[in-house]
């Protein structure tokens, strides 16, 4: 039986608009590139780091 991986759901609510480069390609790398966008995302250290990364101008949904 293969082991369900976790998930995490984000949201965009800033915007990229006067961030630095490697920022606006970390919110691309995550699957986001305007307010409001949601991204369900496996939950890994490689993406924690992102969400790190750009923890201003993204949030964490509750997927319950």
């Amino acid at each position: 039986m293969a082991k369900a991986s976790k998930t995490i759901k984000v949201e965009q609510t800033s915007s990229a608009i006067r961030r630095h480069h490697s920022q606006r390609e970390t919110l691309i790398g995550l699957k986001l590139n305007k307010i409001g966008r949601v991204s369900e995302l496996q939950d890994t250290p490689e993406v924690r780091g992102m969400i790190d990364k750009v923890k201003h101008l993204v949030r964490v949904v509750d997927g319950k």
